[in-house]
């Protein structure tokens, strides 16, 4: 081996590890790509179920829930809340409509927002959307989320 380290080793070297990551940064691309789910396996989003996400951001719900694993993790994930409430929006609008004015006395729940039947049809309809997605690695793991 040389005692010297030239420039055209040098330039060597940055060229083959430059094609060398560049090269793997393309598998990675194309493993990813098979790994996806198809995009047409739920359907299209309507203005119902956009008027529910408007909802959804306003009432900061992702402040307590987590939605498909992202979000806090102080109240239960709502990634399959409409398949936990037996496949029913209107169970999921009478959930949110029968929460207490000021909450469960002595414990932190989650509040009355006073949601008009319109925004209460909305959010259901957002949560049964986000059910159908069908992710990666089937998020959420079991049905209590």
């Amino acid at each position: 081996m040389r005692e010297t380290f030239t420039k055209s080793m040098a330039r060597n070297i940055y060229y083959g590890g430059a094609v060398f990551f560049f090269l793997l940064f393309l598998a990675l691309t194309y493993d990813t790509h098979q790994v996806l789910p198809s995009g047409d396996n739920h359907e299209a989003i309507n203005e119902v179920v956009a008027l529910g996400k408007k909802v959804w951001e306003e009432n900061d719900c992702i402040g307590c829930h987590t939605l498909l694993g992202e979000g806090a993790y102080f109240a239960p994930e709502l990634g399959n809340v409409y398949t936990r409430f037996g496949e029913s929006t209107d169970a999921i609008k009478l959930f949110i409509k029968s929460r207490p004015a000021k909450g469960v006395p002595g414990r932190r729940s989650m509040p009355q927002f006073n949601l008009t039947d319109e925004e209460l049809e909305a959010i259901a309809q957002f949560l049964k959307y986000v059910d159908g997605i069908k992710t990666a690695r089937d998020w959420p793991p079991n049905i209590q989320g």
